[in-house]
């Protein structure tokens, strides 16, 4: 070999020397490596995507439960709007039935009301138009002819020439209530 090349050949081995020199003075933590540092620095990376999954996960649990709650209230609502028609139907209906012109003639009557006669008009100046009259209370319609009295069981009746007969039911039928 030559002077040059062991010159070469030495001036590589003391740059790796002062490398290896260089790596040797720092300190490591024992345990602490290539290895060990990665793992070190994926730690707090690996706790955020953990925490951020379970934050992600909650507020779609209290958001389905948000939903769920509102579904209950709307169904609740539709049941309690449904009940509300019905009422308002039948008190519709109720209306109707005191509304109709012969309810309104006999609770008039019922109450001591009268037909009125001809109008009178009562002009802006004071003067009438019409002549006033009393209103005349028409005759009582003639009574009914009087019914047998009603019995719970059907009565036989005695007939001197035959045998026992049965005697005919007295129930009035039954009267409408107005409205219903």
């Amino acid at each position: 070999m030559t002077k040059a090349g062991k010159a070469g050949r030495a001036g590589k081995v003391a740059t790796l020397t002062r490398g290896q020199a260089a790596r040797l003075v720092r300190p490591r933590p024992a345990g602490a490596g290539p290895a060990g540092a990665r793992q070190a620095a994926r730690m707090p990376f690996v706790l955020l995507v953990v925490a951020l999954l379970a934050g992600g996960l909650i507020s779609l649990l209290l958001l389905n439960s948000a939903l769920n709650q509102g579904s209950f209230q709307l169904s609740r609502l539709k049941k309690e709007t449904t009940a509300l028609t019905d009422e308002q139907q039948a008190l519709q209906r109720d209306v109707d039935g005191y509304s109709a012109p012969d309810a309104l003639q006999r609770r008039a009557r019922e109450l001591g009301l009268v037909p009125g006669g001809s109008p009178v008009f009562l002009g802006p100046d004071g003067k009438t138009a019409g002549t006033p009259a009393t209103a005349e209370a028409p005759p009582p319609p003639s009574p009914a002819p009087p019914s047998p009295a009603p019995s719970s069981a059907p009565a036989a009746t005695q007939n001197p020439d035959g045998p026992a007969q049965p005697a005919p039911s007295g129930t009035p039928p039954p009267t409408p209530t107005p409205g219903r």
